[in-house]
């Protein structure tokens, strides 16, 4: 169902590590994507990680500490979101099964309504259909695994570039499959993981295109390192930077060169 547009909705951004620790472009262009679109946008500062890395390690009590804590810090907003759909993945659909049968259950099943990744809020939400911005060249997606898989995050993304002035979309073979991040995965099976990307970024060189996208910075960085090894002129960039029309600061990983 579409937002009514008519009253600005406050919008508690859930910035993310990786964004805050390596890529803040990411964190101001999803700023700039909301308040364009009429948001009023804040961002907690008691937020810390959304608890993922705890939790798919096991360690389930810890995950529950900051879950609890993360639903506190945003109770107050209309909306959460964030601009991954890993995390945002985490905030929705994980934290309900984690507080079940605890004194935050019914907190965080309300808390779970209101979280949405960035673009699919956008889009889906808020009815966004195209932004003002301009991006020449080619760019390829990449199609995160959270974000499609637990999200249903395919469309909006692409929707959205269509409307970039400039831009064309040049589609890779199996835009669906992992890039082999995977989280804490990529630590404990290093020899799968690099084979995975391997893969990947062959599906990403023979695209054509200039720029790689995806939703999610830790995909993002991966491909990124695994492009830079192989000495690919791709560049590697974070949807919302494209349109959000933030594309002047360096690629991630040192792209281009």
């Amino acid at each position: 169902m579409k937002e009514d547009k008519t009253q600005p909705k406050r919008v508690g951004l859930f910035v993310t590590c990786l964004v805050d620790l390596f890529r803040p472009t990411v964190g101001f262009a999803a700023v700039k994507l909301l308040e364009e679109a009429g948001c009023i946008v804040e961002v907690p500062m008691a937020q810390t990680c959304c608890g993922q890395p705890a939790y798919n390690s096991g360690d389930r009590e810890d995950a529950a500490a900051i879950a609890r804590q993360t639903i506190e810090a945003f109770e107050e907003f209309d909306y959460v979101v964030a601009p991954s759909g890993s995390c945002a993945g985490m905030l929705k659909k994980h934290y309900p099964s984690l507080l079940k049968g605890t004194s935050y259950e019914a907190r965080a099943e309300a808390f779970s309504g209101r979280v949405h990744e960035l673009v699919s809020f956008l889009v889906d939400v808020l009815g966004v259909r195209q932004v003002p911005a301009r991006h020449e060249g080619s760019v390829t997606y990449h199609d995160s695994c959270s974000g499609l898989r637990e999200l249903g995050i395919q469309q909006q993304p692409r929707a959205l570039l269509s409307s970039v002035e400039g831009l064309e979309l040049k589609e890779m073979q199996n835009s669906d499959v992992c890039c082999g991040f995977g989280g804490t995965f990529c630590v404990k099976y290093p020899d799968i993981s690099n084979k995975i990307v391997e893969e990947k970024t062959a599906s990403i060189e023979a695209a054509g295109a200039g720029t790689l996208l995806a939703g999610d910075l830790g995909c993002l960085m991966n491909m990124a390192g695994k492009l830079h090894r192989q000495g690919s002129r791709v560049e590697v960039r974070h949807v919302a930077e494209v349109l959000a029309g933030m594309t002047d600061k360096p690629a991630i990983g040192g792209g281009g060169r």
